[in-house]
């Protein structure tokens, strides 16, 4: 599903984020990214959602040549992957229900098709009852569980997550990536940037660790250390 061939990322300040990156992802894959502040954690998310562009090599994901895609081409691309990030990016002002449906809206789908799937999506990720609550009214944790919610909803292909659990605490950490993990499970594939060390290390999926904008380590079933 995911190619990176020899992928090179460097910024205008001459900082190297990536170097040399060759990666390939299964469909179905799960995927940790590991490694230090600096890494190139972020990087990699940002390709492949065309966010930035590669400074060298060359990225695929679905037959899509995506730093060669035209910019009109891009949104078809970013439909099919949805991202959930460490400060969730809720719509403050919208409820759980219109926060999800946003993503649906953007697709074009009719009410009903939305409503369906809002319903769909709360029993996913477990906040049936919460729908018509703010953000403010709910825990750190339901709100990322509402931004996994928002990020699905469109039946993605491949879920991004960076730092997903960064600011939860290690039980509702635990209760985030059993939902990314049930995700997965449904055949969608998923690539986490996390520092969560114990979490990788209990979850036995394959683990890419970076450093220095390379890759030190590739291994299925792994650990962080």
């Amino acid at each position: 599903m995911i190619l990176f061939d020899r992928v090179a990322k460097k910024y205008p300040s001459h900082i190297t984020a990536l170097e040399d990156i060759s990666l390939k992802v299964d469909r179905g894959e799960f995927l940790f990214l590991v490694g230090p502040s600096g890494a190139g954690k972020t990087t990699i998310l940002r390709l492949l959602i065309r966010e930035i562009l590669p400074t060298g090599g060359s990225i695929i994901f679905n037959d899509w040549k995506v730093n060669k895609l035209k910019n009109s081409e891009v949104p078809y691309l970013r439909r099919q992957i949805g991202f959930v990030f460490q400060d969730f990016k809720l719509l403050n002002d919208r409820t759980v229900s219109e926060n999800i449906a946003v993503a649906l809206e953007i697709l074009g789908k009719s009410q009903s098709v939305v409503q369906e799937r809002i319903h769909e999506v709360l029993r996913i990720v477990h906040l049936e009852g919460k729908e018509d609550y703010f953000p403010r009214q709910l825990s750190l944790g339901e709100q990322q569980r509402v931004a996994i919610g928002r990020a699905v909803a469109g039946k993605i292909n491949l879920l991004l997550a960076d730092e997903p659990t960064g600011n939860l605490d290690p039980k509702t950490s635990w209760e985030v990536l059993k939902i990314i993990n049930d995700i997965n499970k449904s055949g969608i594939t998923v690539v986490v940037a996390t520092h969560n060390v114990d979490i990788v290390n209990s979850m036995k999926k394959r683990v890419v660790a970076l450093k220095d904008g390379k890759i030190s380590r590739d291994a299925t079933k792994s650990r962080y250390v």
